[in-house]
C-alpha cells in the first residue's frame, strides 16, 4: 500500500488552439516536476485546447491534434518519471467529451469525463461537449483518486459518488475564470465538498487572459480538518510540489506555500492588466496606441497598458480641436511622460472642416447638435485607424461601463479599436484605481513608480470636451448616481420600484433604464474587454436589440 504521494500542481497560462505550444508547456513542467521526484502532476481543465476553446473544438482536425498531443505526452511518461493528469477534448463513441486523460508508463491508463456542463453566464458547454458519466476514482499509484472537474464540484452528486466509490482524495482541475467575488466563492465551495465527503481536495486552476475572460490562478490544498495546507499565487505562472501522507483512512496534505492572494482594487488591477497583456501577446500585436484626451478614462489605460506590456510599446496621440481645453492639453502629455509613454499630437481642424464641408449641402438649413459633435470623435477614430494600419500597433478603446451603458459613446468614434481594458468597470471605480495605482506599482506590472495619472486629471470634472463648457453631467446623473442605478439594473436586474425604493428619483431611474435598452446596439459592436463584475456586458448579459419592454413600477 503507498503511504506517500509527491503531487505537483501546474498552474500555468494556455493559449486556446495553441495544442503545439501548450504541449511543450506541459512537457516542460513535466520536466520540472521529474527533477522533484514527483509522483503525478496535475494541470487544469482542457489545458492541451485551452480554455473555454467555443466552437474551434467541434473541428475534427482539431479533435485530431488534441488526441495526437495526448499520445505524444503518454509516450513520454515511459521514462519512469511523473503520471500527469491533463485536460483535453476528447472523443468517445462518436461523443466528444471535456475530459482529463491519466498518463503514465507510457500510455494512457484512464480517462475521466466531465458530467456538469454549465450553460449560464459565460458558459455555454452543452452547446459543443455532451456529458459524462458518474465517475469512480482513478487508481494513481496505488491511491483511489477522485477527479471531479470544474462545474463538477460546484453541485453535490459527482463528489459524493467518489466518495461512495472509495475515493481517498480529490484532485480538481479547473477554468474558473475570475470576478471580483470569485475567491471566497470558491474556498466556500470546496469547504462544502469537504465537509460532505470528508476527503481533501486540491484546486488547481489556470491562469491568463482569453479573450473577455481572465484566469487568475490562486490554486490551493484544503485538507479534511478544513485547514489550507497550500495556497498559490493569483496571477502567476507557477508549478508548486504538495508532499501528501496517508493519515488513518484519509490522506494529508503537508502545510506548503501560504501565499496571499490580493484582493479589492489590487486585483481588479492585475485582472484587467493579465487580460490586456494576453490579448495583445498572444494576438502577436507589436504594440498598442490609444487617443490621450486628458480625461481619467484614457490615462487610466495608458498606465494600464504600460504596466501590461512596458512604456516603451504604448503609443498616445492627443487629436485637440477647438473645444480641447489647455488644460487637457498640459494633462495628457504630462500623463504620458510620467508613464514613459510615447506622446504625439494630431490636430483635428483640417479633417473635421473636410467632412463638415463635404456635407455643407445636404445639411444645409439645419442646426447644428450631436451630429457635429459626432464627427469630432468618428475624425480621431479615423487617425487611430489608420495608425494601426499602418504601424500594426492594436487601438484600445477608453469608455468605461458607466458610458457604455447609457450609450454615451459615439459609435465608429471613440468606440473604435480592437480591445477596452476598462469596459467592465464603472465610473467610480476608474476613479478609484486611478488613486489606488498613484500609491501602488503592484507585482508584475512594467510601468513606473510613484504617480502616474496626475492629479488634476482625477479632479477635474469629466467632459468629452466636443462643445464649450461641456460637462458630462450635462447629460448624465452625477457618476456615484448612475453608477448606483446601473448596478441594479445590470448586475442585480431590480425592478424601477425597487431601485426607487433606495432613494433614487424615479425620473432618472427610467430614464437610464431607457438609455441602457436602447444603446443595445452600440455594445453589439464594441471592442472585447476584461471581464471583471459577475455581470459584463457581451458573455454574460445578453439582451436583445430590438426590445419593446420597459419597467412599468
Amino acid at each position: 500500500m503507498t503511504d506517500k504521494l509527491r503531487i505537483a500542481l501546474a498552474q500555468l497560462n494556455p493559449t486556446v488552439g495553441d495544442i503545439a505550444g501548450n504541449l511543450k508547456k506541459a512537457v516542460d513542467a513535466r520536466r520540472e516536476a521529474a527533477l522533484a521526484d514527483v509522483d503525478l502532476i496535475v494541470f487544469s481543465e482542457m489545458f492541451l485546447a485551452g480554455y473555454p476553446p467555443e466552437d474551434l473544438v467541434l473541428k475534427p482536425a482539431f479533435q485530431r491534434a488534441a488526441a495526437e498531443a495526448v499520445s505524444e505526452l503518454a509516450r513520454q511518461t515511459a521514462d519512469g518519471g511523473p503520471g500527469v493528469l491533463i485536460g483535453a477534448p476528447w472523443v468517445e463513441e462518436g461523443r466528444l467529451m471535456n475530459a482529463v486523460l491519466y498518463l503514465d508508463q507510457g500510455e494512457i491508463k484512464g480517462q475521466r469525463f466531465k458530467v456538469h456542463l454549465p450553460n449560464y453566464g459565460v458558459f455555454d458547454e452543452p452547446r459543443v461537449f455532451q456529458p459524462g458519466p458518474m465517475p469512480g476514482p482513478l487508481n494513481i499509484r496505488g491511491v483511489r483518486i477522485g477527479v471531479p472537474i470544474c462545474e463538477d464540484i460546484w453541485l453535490t452528486d459527482v463528489v459524493e459518488c467518489l466518495e461512495e466509490t472509495g475515493a481517498e482524495l480529490l484532485l480538481v482541475p479547473n477554468g474558473s475564470p475570475y470576478d471580483a467575488s470569485k475567491f471566497d466563492a470558491r474556498t466556500q465551495l470546496v469547504v462544502s465538498r469537504i465537509r460532505e465527503s470528508g476527503l481533501s481536495l486540491a484546486y488547481v486552476n489556470q491562469i491568463g487572459g482569453q479573450d473577455e475572460l481572465v484566469f487568475d490562478g490562486a490554486s490551493f490544498v484544503i485538507n479534511a480538518d478544513f485547514s489550507l495546507a497550500v495556497q498559490m499565487p493569483a496571477w502567476v505562472e507557477k508549478v508548486t510540489i504538495t508532499d501528501w501522507a496517508r493519515a488513518g483512512t484519509g490522506w494529508v496534505c503537508a502545510p506548503g506555500e501560504k501565499a496571499l492572494v490580493e484582493e479589492d482594487l489590487e486585483s481588479v488591477y492585475l485582472a484587467v492588466v493579465q487580460g490586456l497583456r494576453d490579448y495583445v501577446n498572444k494576438n502577436r500585436f507589436p504594440s498598442v496606441v490609444l487617443g490621450m484626451s486628458g480625461g481619467i478614462d484614457s490615462a487610466l489605460v495608458a498606465a494600464i497598458a504600460a504596466d501590461a506590456l512596458g512604456p516603451d510599446k504604448v503609443h498616445c496621440i492627443m487629436l485637440p480641436y477647438r473645444y480641447t481645453s489647455s488644460e487637457s492639453l498640459m494633462d495628457a502629455e504630462a500623463c504620458a511622460k510620467a508613464i514613459g509613454a510615447r506622446y504625439d499630437t494630431i490636430p483635428i481642424e483640417k479633417p473635421v472642416a473636410g467632412f463638415t464641408e463635404a456635407l455643407e449641402k445636404l445639411f444645409e438649413g439645419t442646426q447644428s447638435d450631436t451630429t457635429e459633435e459626432n464627427l469630432q470623435s468618428r475624425t480621431r477614430g479615423v487617425i487611430l485607424m489608420a495608425v494601426s494600419n499602418k504601424f500594426g500597433a492594436l487601438v484600445l478603446t477608453t469608455g468605461n461601463k458607466s458610458e457604455v451603458s447609457a450609450g454615451y459613446a459615439t459609435l465608429y468614434g471613440d468606440m473604435n479599436g480592437g480591445y477596452n481594458p476598462i469596459k467592465d468597470l464603472y465610473k467610480m471605480k476608474v476613479f478609484a484605481l486611478s488613486r489606488w495605482r498613484n500609491t501602488h506599482r503592484p507585482k508584475g506590472c512594467l510601468g513606473a513608480e510613484g504617480i502616474v495619472i496626475p492629479e488634476r486629471i482625477i479632479t477635474r470634472p469629466p467632459s468629452a470636451e466636443l462643445r464649450p463648457d461641456q460637462k458630462d453631467e450635462d447629460s448624465l446623473p452625477p457618476y456615484e448616481v448612475l453608477d448606483a442605478i446601473l448596478e441594479g439594473l445590470v448586475e442585480k436586474e431590480m425592478s424601477i420600484r425597487d431601485i426607487v425604493a433606495m432613494g433614487y428619483d424615479r425620473a432618472v431611474v427610467k430614464r437610464i433604464e431607457h438609455l441602457l435598452y436602447i444603446s443595445e446596439y452600440k455594445r453589439r459592436q464594441a471592442a472585447p474587454g476584461v471581464k471583471i463584475s459577475a455581470r459584463n456586458f457581451g458573455r454574460d448579459r445578453r439582451y436583445p436589440i430590438t426590445n419593446g419592454f420597459r419597467d412599468a413600477d
